[in-house]
């Protein structure tokens, strides 16, 4: 997962991957604990200061993303009693093994780089920012080879796309992200054919599995990819420091 949506800037420290770039999206602006270091939760205040001044450094907030299972429970309780707030949180649903249909839809457009119109759906429904964050965020999209697929509806506009993302072919799993489509063209079934391509796509390929994230509050969502296979593994959160008041007054 780290690697599929990779960070412009990263630092590690004790075990923490600290990624930025430039604030566009929590996941590639956020703390990856990959590993507890050894002592556990004694080494957590060094390790949180160090933090602090990595992404202060860079007009950063300080954000974590934490599984919610008992071998990040200390690290949970830690950032409770600092006061980080609990947000965002997200399933991991994976689908194995994968087949290739019998009939795949060919009037999905595949490419191995996201064209103009690909990048203009999926940042209309997703992004935050301008031209630059854009720029940004087709960095990171272009920082592991990738498929981008796209559906266009019966006038020839892009109605829906999607990213199937090949971080590490050797492990045999490829990662769903980017399911946008645009408002004028929901409920037509153009999300349905995304995902099947892109599960063509990985099955073509050899891939043993495939997973996606999709946020709690995403029932529609949730319920589209469970009809394709799909099952939740796992979860995690975002975790954010809360700014600091400074005193004002005499």
């Amino acid at each position: 997962m780290d690697a599929a949506w990779p960070a412009v800037d990263r630092h590690e420290s004790g075990g923490w991957v600290f990624r930025a770039a430039d604030g566009v999206t929590q996941r590639a602006n956020s703390i990856w604990p990959r590993r507890i270091p050894d002592g556990g939760s004694p080494h957590f205040p060094a390790l949180l200061r160090d933090a602090r001044s990595w992404y202060r450094s860079r007009r950063l907030p300080v954000i974590f993303q934490v599984f919610d299972d008992a071998r990040t429970a200390p690290l949970n309780t830690f950032l409770d009693a600092e006061g980080f707030t609990r947000q965002s949180e997200t399933l991991i649903m994976t689908s194995r093994p994968l087949a290739a249909a019998a009939a795949p839809d060919r009037t999905v457009e595949l490419s191995a780089q996201p064209s103009d119109e690909w990048l203009r759906v999926w940042w209309d429904v997703d992004g935050r920012g301008g031209a630059e964050a854009l720029a940004t965020a087709r960095g990171i999209l272009e920082g592991c080879p990738a498929l981008y697929a796209l559906v266009r509806d019966d006038g020839g506009r892009p109605a829906a796309v999607g990213r199937l993302a090949l971080p590490d072919k050797t492990q045999g799993w490829g990662g769903i992200y980017c399911m946008a489509t645009h408002p004028d063209a929901r409920r037509r079934r153009h999300g349905t054919r995304i995902l099947d391509a892109l599960l063509q796509a990985a099955a073509e390929r050899g891939l043993e599995g495939c997973w996606l994230l999709v946020t709690a509050a995403n029932r529609a969502a949730q319920e589209l990819y469970a009809k394709a296979g799909f099952q939740e593994t796992g979860r995690y959160l975002y975790r954010q420091e809360r700014p600091r008041r400074h005193l004002t007054g005499c």
